[in-house]
This record gives structure tokens, C-alpha cells and sequence, in this order.
């Protein structure tokens, strides 16, 4: 299929159609959620959840937000909101109460597509077979852009930015990592470990794999185990999609059965530490290769042949970078932010990613060296520190915080009299989802700070301060 070289009207859900259920052949693999789908049992399965849409109220140029672990029902779902002619929100299953209604009073959808019965929680389960229904949210309205996609950058509170992408971005993101060499084909088999609500499970993991003819596989569970057994059900090529925690996780496996149809791994969100890399290959005989990229541009840069480290690779096709002052600087047209944005991260047609970056002015090639920001990778999930520091700080007897990355997750604090840490701790779990949660809060008699008057943030100068018996 030839690249569209025109954008799709908002209300418009012919590309899916086009770009990703179409196929010569029905009886193609599609998917294998628990029980193996081709094409046609994939389309009837969309049009069912379309029908369901529908009857729900959901029109084209309406909103809905999906709150559903990785499914069937979360995969056609999707597809069937965006075949509407829909905005799809895409919210983490995992959030708490608390972020959820924060979240969803920022972009207040029409509808909420969640689960009818109870989810398993901290499962090791690949996937859940769930029911889901939409319902109505008070005070919910159609959507207010022309983006076919909005995600939020680290969860759904405090400082997390709304990041909408249109259909014309998406369907240019799928066709750019069909250029990108490594990536599956047509008959292969990729078994996707990524959040399929975020950037790399979404789009190369399920959009690429259905506009490519590649069958989506999810294991029933995320252990060694089951991701080997899932990689070797078939014989077709196999590529496993994960992000640095699998690859180690795989990589420790010290008797793993034979993959001859492993055709390598890919590794997203965050940089592979060293080791990691060179350990995979030694087990399993095939490359790790790393995708770099960003939720408010998609892919930036691949190299699937794991032939260079640290993360080094060319921007993929069509993407246009430069470094300044370090810091990786990305061309895009228009904000990605919905709502006001911040001059300081998009402007005069450039986004700021706030990754250390170098770019060799001979070779065009690029190395990304880490984030400048506060935003870290805990497994392969976004979490702001800034986002946490303002949920913690924001708790009653917590009289000022910081938050940083030390290999985990510290809080420090200066608390009220009386006050405990544990106190604290059970509050925050109540507003912060798990992953996002301190390892520890360490409580401080007053913070650190600069000659300026601001907090200190070097995790040596806070550990200092922190006394004896604390």
C-alpha cells in the first residue's frame, strides 16, 4: 500500500479499514489472544464492538476513553472507536481512583470503556479476558480537536501533559517502521511485552504488525517462561517486543529452549544498560536491537541490528533532529500538546526532548546518551519526578518534598509534627499508581538548598542530610 499523501478528516475512520484490517488473505493470523483470530475473525470482532459503540451513543467526532489491561477488548475496542470516526483516550489500567478522576476531568469524554467485573491486580498475567461497557461520563463532550489519538505523558496527574495525535500522524508512524530495516513482515510473528495503551506496544507492536500482516502474540503470562513459550509456539519468524527489564529477565534464563525462529529482540523506553545486550544474544543467538522515541512524536530512531552501543542509530524515515547544547531537538509543525504549551519544550516548529543526544555530522548517525529531565523509565513506564514531588507535597502533614532517581525511586521530606513516614506513605499509595510510587520516604529536618534558596536535588547532598537514626 502505497503511503497517503493526504491527511484524514476528523469523524473519518477509513483508514483503519485501509491501513490495518484490510488483507488478501481472511485467513491470515491476526492475533493470538489467549486463542489464535485471522483477519475476518478480527474485522467481525471490531465490527461487534463498533455495534456496541454505537448503541452507547458514540458518533463520529465523539470521545472516548479506554481504561482496560491488555485484551482483546482493549485491541478491537480501539479499533472499532477509531473506524467510528472517534477520538480514542487511552488511559493506564493501573491508575488509581484518585488519578483517574483527575485524568478524565481534564478531558472529559463522552463515554468510559473499563471492565464489567474485577481485574486482577499486580498478576503476572500477559493478558486478561475481560468484558468490557462504555458508559456515559457526567458532563462529557465531543471532542474539541482533530486528533484521533490522546494519551497522557506520565500517568494522569499534577504536571503530565494531554499529547494528541491525528490520524494523518498515526497512519505516517505505521508506514515509517515499514522502512525501517528489521522490523517484521508479513508472516512473521511478534510477541508484544509493551503496554499496548503506549507508544511502542501501540504502534509498532499492534498498528504496524496488522497494516504489515504480522500476527500479534501476547503470553498468557510475563514470566521467562512464558515468553519463551509463547516465542516458541510456532515456526514462523518470531521477534519478541519488550522493553530493557525483558531482555535481562530473558537473558538471566541460564537453559533456555531452543528458538531457531527467533529472529531477534527490540527493546523500547528506556537505554539498555551494558551487558544486557551481549548476555541476550549469547542465550538465544539473535541480536537486541533499541527504538527510540517519544509519545508526543512516535519513532525517532532505530538500530533492530544491535550492532551498536550505546543506543546508536539513524532518525527514522522522515524524522528530522538536531542536537543543541547537548539536549536532542526534534522537528514537528505544530504542538503536540493539547490545551496551552510551554515555549520552553515546543517552539518555532522544534520539540524540545529533553534527551541527551549526539549527532555525527558525517555518518548522520544518532546517539542518545539519557534524559536531561526529570522524567525517568521505572520497567519500561514513564514516571515524572515531578509529577510525584507535586502528589507527595501536596499530602496533609507533608510540609515540602523532593523526589528524585538514585537507581530508584526517593522521596525526601520535611513532614509535620507527629507525622510519620508510613502515614505518608499509605496516603500517597491511595494517589500514585505502584510503579510510580518511592522506594522510601526519608524524612528530613529541613531540605537541602541552594545559596539561591532552592532545594537541592543531588541524591548525595540529600542523603547526607538525612539523620542517623531516620
Amino acid at each position: 500500500m502505497n503511503e497517503p499523501t493526504n491527511e484524514p478528516e476528523p469523524g473519518d475512520g477509513s483508514w483503519v479499514d485501509e491501513l490495518l484490517l484490510h488483507t488478501a488473505d481472511d485467513t491470515a493470523p491476526a492475533v493470538h489472544i489467549g486463542e489464535r483470530m485471522d483477519r475476518a475473525a478480527l474485522r467481525r470482532e471490531v465490527d461487534a464492538r463498533r455495534k456496541g459503540l454505537a448503541d452507547a451513543g458514540l458518533r463520529p467526532g465523539g470521545a472516548v476513553a479506554f481504561q482496560l489491561p491488555p485484551s482483546l477488548a482493549l485491541l478491537a475496542g480501539v479499533l472499532a472507536a477509531w473506524r467510528t470516526g472517534a477520538q480514542v483516550i487511552l488511559l493506564d489500567h493501573r491508575l488509581t481512583v484518585h488519578e483517574t478522576d483527575r485524568a478524565l476531568h481534564r478531558i472529559a469524554p463522552q463515554l468510559v470503556v473499563r471492565p464489567t467485573g474485577p481485574v486482577r491486580r499486580g498478576s503476572l498475567r500477559g493478558f486478561h479476558a475481560v468484558d468490557a461497557a462504555a458508559e456515559p461520563y457526567p458532563r462529557g463532550r465531543p471532542a474539541t480537536t482533530g486528533h484521533a489519538l490522546v494519551q497522557l505523558s506520565s500517568g494522569s496527574t499534577g504536571p503530565s501533559k494531554v499529547i494528541g495525535r491525528t490520524a494523518g500522524e498515526l497512519v505516517a508512524e505505521v508506514h515509517r517502521y515499514t522502512r525501517i530495516e528489521g522490523m517484521p513482515r508479513a508472516g512473521d510473528r511478534v510477541v508484544v511485552l509493551n503496554s499496548l495503551i503506549h507508544a511502542m506496544g501501540l504502534m509498532a507492536g499492534v498498528l504496524h504488525s496488522l497494516h504489515a500482516g504480522v500476527e500479534i502474540v501476547l503470553p498468557e503470562r510475563m514470566t521467562a517462561e512464558g515468553i519463551l513459550g509463547a516465542a516458541a509456539a510456532r515456526t514462523a519468524p518470531t521477534v519478541i517486543m519488550g522493553v530493557p527489564f525483558h531482555a535481562q529477565l530473558l537473558g538471566s534464563v541460564s537453559s533456555p529452549p531452543p528458538l531457531p525462529h527467533l529472529v531477534r529482540a527490540v527493546s523500547a523506553g528506556e537505554l539498555v544498560r551494558p551487558g544486557v545486550a551481549e548476555a541476550f544474544a549469547a542465550r538465544y543467538g539473535a541480536p537486541l536491537g533499541e527504538v527510540y522515541g517519544m509519545t508526543e512524536t512516535g519513532v525517532i530512531a532505530a538500530d533492530l541490528s544491535g550492532a551498536a552501543r550505546p543506543a546508536t542509530g539513524r532518525p527514522a524515515p522522515g524524522i528530522d533532529v538536531k542536537v543543541v547544547d547537548g539536549e536532542l531537538l526534534v522537528r514537528r509543525p505544530t504542538s503536540p500538546y493539547i490545551g496551552p504549551t510551554d515555549p520552553a519544550r515546543w517552539s518555532d516548529g522544534w520539540l524540545r526532548t529533553r534527551d541527551a543526544a549526539e549527532l555525527d555530522p558525517d555518518t548522520g548517525l544518532l546517539t542518545i546518551l539519557g534524559r536531561l529531565d526529570s522524567q525517568v523509565s521505572v520497567g519500561g513506564l514513564k514516571v515524572d519526578l515531578t509529577e510525584v514531588e507535586w502528589a507527595l507535597s501536596e499530602l496533609p502533614g507533608v510540609r515540602e518534598a523532593v523526589v528524585v532517581h538514585d537507581g530508584a525511586i526517593e522521596a525526601y521530606a520535611v513532614l509535620d509534627e507527629g507525622v510519620t513516614a508510613g502515614a505518608v506513605e499509605t496516603l500517597l499509595a491511595e494517589r500514585v499508581a505502584g510503579f510510580k510510587l518511592p522506594r522510601r520516604i526519608r524524612v528530613l529536618p529541613a531540605l537541602p538548598r541552594t545559596t539561591t534558596g532552592k532545594p537541592l536535588r543531588d541524591p548525595a547532598a540529600l542523603r547526607a542530610a538525612v539523620p542517623e537514626r531516620a
